[in-house]
């Protein structure tokens, strides 16, 4: 693994008609994405749990950008979020490329573990690319919720609510798929 630099990161908390949802930057692009939550605080202790964010209160123009972008997707509308900067150091090579391949995946458009391997170049290990995606730092700009298990099934999903969650976003995106496994927690939004 790369050595992560210990930049200081400003963070938002936004909140959006899904929830409360959060975001952390650094000079570089953006670090961190938290999904919707009941509450702001919730958010807020999330962020402030990664190294580096602050409670900065300059939010380029990029940043502000991005908050409108969060809020019109969660209103339902189709964003395009392949432009936003990210700042993706000290992830590895694999998941870099894994991250890449999902990142090129527009609004309502789903593959499988298997197929976003295969496109990153890492043919033959969908498991290691559910890995990746589970520890995602950007869900939303990197489009997790849009990668599918074999045979179009939800799959798992590391964001609050599980695979209920995934679901929900893929119905916001007019996908629709089977319902998510026995024993996964719903989200309410």
């Amino acid at each position: 693994m790369k050595p992560t630099s210990q930049i200081t990161a400003g963070h938002a908390v936004l909140e959006t008609v899904i929830g409360f949802m959060g975001i952390a930057w650094s000079e570089k692009g953006l670090i961190r994405l938290c999904l919707p939550e009941r509450s702001r605080e919730t958010v807020e202790r999330r962020l402030l749990r990664h190294p580096g964010v602050s409670a900065s209160t300059d939010q380029p123009s990029w940043v502000v950008d991005l908050i409108a972008a969060i809020k019109a997707y969660a209103a339902g509308e189709d964003v395009d979020f392949s432009g936003v900067p990210v700042d993706l150091d000290g992830i590895d090579d694999f998941r870099l490329a894994i991250y890449d391949a999902a990142r090129k995946l527009g609004f309502g458009e789903t593959t499988t573990y298997g197929e976003l391997a295969k496109r990153a170049g890492h043919a033959g290990l969908p498991r290691e690319t559910g890995a990746a995606l589970g520890a995602n730092p950007v869900p939303l700009v990197i489009p997790c919720h849009r990668i599918l298990a074999a045979g179009g099934k939800i799959g798992g999903f590391s964001a609050p609510g599980g695979s209920a969650t995934k679901e929900r976003m893929l119905a916001m995106e007019g996908v629709r798929v089977g319902p998510p496994p026995a024993g996964q927690a719903t989200f309410g939004f």
